[in-house]
């Protein structure tokens, strides 16, 4: 039996064999691990004994990853059980039983505690955003903060701007508590290589990355309608994104960011965060530039600033002519043709545009499918505000209440709720007493 809680049991003799001491001597842990599945071990036992993914193990093994940190070098002498010299290491503490009365300093957080604290966030948000998850979550971020103050070195780059890029799918069937364990999880281990030594291009690689995954905890908190800690998500990822000196991440990171005032009913401060995206994106088409521009032009329809509206309107949909495929690929980090028709939707339908409108809200239903509830309960909110606009608030009423009586009831909230309260206060008081407008407001009384 191990002494180390966790350790995996090596099989007999593999610690003898010339091509793993090799391996070991100049850390091709691909070997290793393709040498350890031989002798009957899975990838999923070494990954789960090293506190890694499997798939990570698989790459490493197939020699597509590497493992360069100190830490994670660590986290493989531990998890196998092998002796520290085997790898050019100090001996590790379970090898060298503590003495009683030792006088020894402690050392760092092993990689034990950072699994530790790990699963312990994703248990705690496992059970729902408690007070005491969205605490543990601030503490993670305060202390994110507090690394990116100093020095950092990076490992398995390539890696981890994978697990950035499949984030950026969405949630992936998973529940928003569920992604957001995850998420948070993978950001707290990515704090502790902002501690370590790198070169300067590759801390901003490193940085880049962490802004995007903080900026995707910050909209998973925003959808469960957690605004405070997503401002302070979202304010961690600009702090990470202003290092990484990526102007077209930071410009995203306001973008999204301004939604959250939006959803909330605080356009002008949807508007500021708005416009310093589009400042951070300059001229140049990319998603983040025609998503800044659509959201501001939202933000300044809702004001009331018309002209700026339609200003921001055409630029907005001048960039999104010049997406190339990534750029207008169905994720967080892009804008494809269905979202920016969305944001158009909105910014049209509140200008009282009606014709454009309608035209944007059948073109975003066109492309989205029929499980996309939200996206197609939108376009039926703003098609019920554009029957207002028309003359015909009674039918934009029913259209309302229809569509709110055909969502789930947890789908009844947030963005779809707020819209059609838009049109209940558009009623004039002189039909408030009228049927289809006291169904609407029943309807959202409940």
């Amino acid at each position: 039996m191990s002494d180390h809680p966790g350790q995996l049991v090596l099989p007999a003799g593999f610690l003898n064999d010339p091509s793993v001491v090799a391996a070991l001597r100049t850390r091709e842990f691909g070997v290793v691990f393709a040498l350890a599945k031989a002798a009957g071990l899975s990838y999923n036992l070494i990954a789960e004994a090293c506190l890694m993914k499997a798939e990570r193990v698989s790459l490493v093994a197939r020699s597509e990853a590497a493992v360069t940190s100190f830490e994670g070098v660590e986290r493989i002498a531990d998890g196998l059980g092998i002796p520290g010299r085997y790898l050019g290491l100090a001996q590790r503490p379970w090898e060298k039983p503590a003495t009683p009365g030792s006088t020894e300093q402690p050392h760092e957080p092993s990689a034990v505690d950072a699994m530790k604290r790990r699963m312990a966030l994703k248990a705690l948000l496992a059970g729902g955003v408690s007070a005491i998850a969205l605490g543990r979550l601030a503490d993670e971020r305060h202390t994110l903060d507090a690394a990116l103050a100093g020095h950092t070195t990076p490992t398995d780059l390539g890696y981890w701007e994978q697990v950035a890029d499949n984030y950026s799918l969405g949630y992936g069937g998973q529940a928003p508590t569920a992604r957001l364990g995850v998420l948070a999880a993978d950001v707290a281990e990515l704090r502790t290589l902002l501690s370590r030594p790198q070169t300067t291009m590759d801390r901003g690689r490193l940085c880049r990355t962490v802004g995007q995954l903080s900026g995707m905890a910050a909209i998973v908190l925003h959808d469960l309608g957690e605004a405070q800690e997503a401002r302070g998500w979202f304010h961690s990822a600009r702090l990470a994104a202003t290092e990484s000196g990526d102007q077209q991440v930071l410009a995203w990171l306001y973008a999204r960011e301004a939604m959250t005032p939006l959803t909330y009913g605080v356009p002008r401060e949807a508007v500021r965060l708005s416009d310093l995206a589009v400042a951070a994106a300059g001229g140049r088409p990319s998603a983040a530039s025609a998503l800044a521009s659509a959201v501001s032009a939202r933000a300044h329809a809702v004001s009331g600033d018309t002209e700026a509206a339609r200003e921001a309107l055409t630029q907005a949909q001048a960039f999104a002519e010049r997406l190339d495929s990534a750029d207008s690929a169905d994720t967080w980090l892009g804008l494809p043709e269905q979202k920016l028709q969305i944001h158009l939707s909105h910014a049209l339908t509140r200008l009282g545009d009606v014709r454009p409108a309608r035209a944007a809200q059948a073109r975003a239903l066109q492309l989205s499918g029929a499980s996309s509830y939200q996206a197609r309960a939108l376009m039926q909110m703003d098609a019920a505000l554009c029957d207002h606009h028309a003359g015909d608030s009674l039918d934009g009423c029913r259209r309302a209440v229809d569509t709110l009586v055909e969502l789930p009831a947890d789908q009844r909230t947030g963005l779809v709720r707020s819209r059609a309260a838009d049109l209940l206060r558009a009623i004039p008081a002189s039909r408030s007493r009228e049927r289809a407008v006291a169904d609407l407001r029943d309807v959202l009384s409940v």
